[in-house]
Formats: C-alpha cells, sequence, structure tokens
C-alpha cells in the first residue's frame, strides 16, 4: 500500500501524539483571545492500512493550540478513538451509537456547540465528541435525536444560535436537513427527496433558505464493486441543479444549476427576490474514480431568482484556491470579506482502483492566503516562505466590524521541520504577523478547523 499511498509530501502523516506546554511564541499573542484553534485533518496509523490509500478516508487527528491571556499555553495532537483505532492503541472502544455499520475516525472537521466539541466526517457517519483536552469521549447521536448519520460541514445561524447540517448517505434516496438548537437538541429533521444517490459535501444557508447542491458526482456500484474505498464519481446522466429548500414551509425550489463540483460554500444570502451563493467551484471532480482529474477550482457567484427559475454564474477570482472562510457572524446574511487558501493542481491524488499513482507534490495547498474585499471586487495576498504550506484560514473577530479581528492559520516552517500557529491581522492582511506561535512537531496538510472560545 505505502506504493499507492496519496499521504506523502505535506501530507504524510505524523506518527506520534504530543502535548507540550508554555509554547514559544514570536511576537505577542491579543489578550482578547481566549480559547482553542483546533484543526483536524487524516493521520493513518499505519502506510499499509486500506485507508492509507484514500485522501478522504485515513483515520482523523486533531491539532489544537490553547491560547489565554497572552499565551500560548498547550498544543496537543490526538487520533480521534473509533473502535479501531482504540483497540490499535491498546485502548478500549469508546462508548456510543453508530450509524450503518459505519464507525469511522472523523476525520473532515471539528467544531463547537453547545459548548461541546465534535470532529464530524464525510458520507453519513456520526460525529465523534471530544474533551476539552482533545481526548474522545465518543460517537455521538445528540442524545438519540439523530435518526441516520450527520454531515462533514455544518453552518450555525448567528440569529439563532441553531446548528444546521444536510447529512447525506449512499444507502438512502434522501438527503436529511437536520437542525440543532443551542443546548444540542435535535429540533427538526427534513427529508430531501435526491436521485441516485448523490455526494452533499456542503450547502448553504440563508436567513430564508437551505441552499442544496445536487451536482453529478454520484453513488457508483461499479466503483463500489471495484473496491473503490469511496465509491463516488463524476455522472454526466445527473442534471446539476440547486435546491433551495425553504425554512419556513420545508417545499423545496429546485433551478437549472452550472455543471460543475463544489466542495465548499464561502457564504450565501438573500438579496431582495434573489438569493447570492458565493462557492469553489471545479469544472469536474472524481472523473474515473480519480481526485485529481477535472479542472482547477476557482471562486464563482451564483445568483438565483426562485420565482423565474433563472441562476447566473459570475466568476469573482479564476486563480485556483480552496477552503474558503468568513466571519460566520455574518453567515447567511450580506457580507463583505472572505478568506481563502490559493492551491496547487492535485496532480497524482488519485482513489485506488483508478489510474496508477505517481508521485504526490509536496502539498495541494501553496505558501499563500487571499483576503477577498468582494464589495470592491479586490484581493490581498499573504504569502509565507519558500518551501511553507499553508491550510485553511480561520477568520477570528474581535470587534463589531467585519474585518476587526484576525485570521488564524498552521504554516509548515521547512526550516524547523514543524508548524506554526499564525495570527494575522485581518486588517493589516499582508504585514508582519501579530504573533506566531511556534509548535514543537509538524502538523501535516489536513481539512477543516474552528476557534472555539471559552
Amino acid at each position: 500500500m505505502t506504493g499507492s499511498t496519496p499521504y506523502r509530501g505535506g501530507f504524510a502523516p505524523v506518527a506520534d501524539e504530543v502535548t507540550a506546554f508554555d509554547l514559544a511564541v514570536t511576537g505577542r499573542v491579543p489578550a482578547e483571545l481566549n480559547g482553542r484553534y483546533l484543526r483536524i485533518g487524516p493521520n493513518p496509523l499505519s502506510l499499509d492500512d486500506p485507508s492509507a490509500g484514500h485522501l478522504f478516508l485515513g483515520e482523523g487527528m486533531v491539532h489544537g493550540v490553547r491560547l489565554r491571556d497572552g499565551r500560548a499555553e498547550w498544543y496537543r495532537n490526538r487520533w480521534i478513538r473509533n473502535a479501531a483505532v482504540a483497540r490499535r492503541l491498546g485502548e478500549e472502544p469508546r462508548p456510543g451509537p453508530v450509524h450503518a455499520g459505519m464507525d469511522f475516525a472523523a476525520n473532515t472537521h471539528v467544531i463547537g456547540h453547545a459548548g461541546r466539541t465534535f470532529a464530524t466526517v464525510e458520507a453519513g457517519a456520526l460525529p465523534y465528541e471530544l474533551g476539552y483536552e482533545l481526548d474522545t469521549v465518543g460517537s455521538c447521536d445528540f442524545g438519540g435525536g439523530l435518526p441516520g448519520g450527520f454531515a462533514a460541514h455544518t453552518h450555525t445561524d448567528p440569529a439563532t444560535g441553531e446548528l444546521h447540517a444536510l447529512a447525506y448517505f449512499f444507502g438512502w434516496d434522501h438527503h436529511q436537513h437536520i437542525v440543532i438548537d443551542p443546548k444540542g437538541t435535535v429540533t427538526q429533521v427534513r427529508d430531501i427527496p435526491v436521485a441516485d444517490k448523490p455526494m452533499a459535501h456542503d450547502f448553504a444557508l440563508t436567513e430564508r433558505y437551505v441552499v442544496i447542491y445536487d451536482l453529478p458526482v454520484t453513488f457508483s456500484m461499479a466503483h463500489a464493486e471495484k473496491g473503490v474505498s469511496l465509491p463516488y464519481a463524476w455522472n454526466d446522466d445527473h442534471p446539476p441543479r440547486l435546491g433551495l429548500l425553504s425554512r419556513v414551509t420545508g417545499q423545496v425550489r429546485w433551478v437549472e444549476a452550472p455543471s460543475c463540483w463544489v466542495f465548499h460554500t464561502l457564504n450565501a444570502y438573500d438579496d431582495g427576490d434573489e438569493v447570492v451563493v458565493d462557492v469553489v467551484s471545479y469544472p469536474k471532480r472524481f472523473v474515473d474514480a480519480r481526485l485529481d482529474l477535472g479542472g482547477l477550482p476557482t471562486l464563482d457567484r451564483w445568483r438565483v431568482h426562485p420565482a423565474t427559475g433563472r441562476l447566473r454564474s459570475t466568476r469573482l477570482d479564476d486563480r485556483p484556491q480552496e477552503f474558503p472562510r468568513m466571519d460566520e457572524r455574518r453567515t447567511g446574511r450580506p457580507y463583505r470579506y472572505g478568506y481563502t487558501a490559493i492551491t496547487r493542481d492535485l496532480t497524482d491524488i488519485v482513489f485506488p482502483g483508478g489510474a496508477e499513482l505517481e508521485d504526490l507534490p509536496d502539498g495541494a495547498f501553496d505558501n499563500t492566503l487571499v483576503k477577498h474585499d468582494l464589495e470592491r471586487g479586490a484581493q490581498e495576498q499573504r504569502r509565507f516562505g519558500r518551501g511553507a504550506y499553508v491550510g485553511e484560514p480561520v477568520f477570528v473577530p474581535s470587534g463589531e466590524a467585519e474585518d476587526d479581528g484576525y485570521v488564524l492559520a498552521y504554516v509548515n516552517d521547512p526550516a524547523r521541520g514543524a508548524a506554526d500557529l499564525v495570527i494575522l491581522s485581518a486588517r493589516d492582511f499582508t504585514g508582519e504577523p501579530v504573533a506566531v506561535v511556534h509548535l514543537p512537531a509538524r502538523v501535516p496538510l489536513g481539512f477543516h478547523g474552528s476557534w472555539i472560545a471559552d
């Protein structure tokens, strides 16, 4: 398996769990940052495992830095203990339910809600709850409130504090819109019929609608029979469409969408009679069960008129980029600023059963973050050192204004062979970092994270 693993270069896993206190800092950690910066990604226990053949399936490892009173108190990295990982580490499995036999070591996102911390994952498995110091508590169905699985991505309505998710699973003939109240209780579950069992990695939220991407990546029985670990593939016979689910009535208005693939939403909002949806869009993805084919991602704006069924697409930025984030106090509302990471071509990251894998480049992500001023149509680039790679940028507010705050990201430092937590001023995005927290270990390239304030 080691000859065909995508876990090379920046994706190469770390072998040890580390705990370190009183981390060295260059600059000064802002005193108002009291909480944890957490980020998760796949980190296979062994490159001989079947999961190490797929970039989406390696066992999840969460990395966290605790900031308080101007200090970087600790760094921890921990594997998510699903039953298999717990046993391999010589531990007892944690308690908790399992949906459809899918006990995954969640690796896609880590979020805070109702005073708790959850690691989430793709394709309908349940989340895992984590303790404050990143120990695994157990899998979670929110007190029995989930009738099935959960979702990789969630969005919180800043007005109500409700957590929204859109779950999908290859065994269903529907997607499932789930609402969890601020206390952690599931208050609403709605099934949305769909054909062909499409993948739905993300969705969008406005004040009036849940925005559903029903795009041409669907479950493939042919790939499943070949043993492909995540058997989803581009399907030219599945018409692309966008659904606007009324948050009041539950009715869905379907609109023809561009033929493309969307992993991630930047934001969406209602604009009079129209709905604006800003997405990172690929011309295709999962072509011949490969993740690297199908073109590079761009930042696009879809303007949808529900009454007429018209959708107009505008290119906001044609540079390849991913992992869009913004001030989440503006989720579902008009906004001005967004942040993305510049990407390289994901050449040679493939699925088992696809074409032969060649050497993975040093990382899918480059050394550059972008701040988008969507009002002015302008961008600022923040480059890090040669040989560095930077992951998802997370905005943390400090004041009332939309860009009054900080942008946090893990950045590989090739000179040290370890990572830094870099804290940038959102208003002085290209200037010197406010603080650089020097971690004692490397943080592999991974997926998503959150700032979870105390």
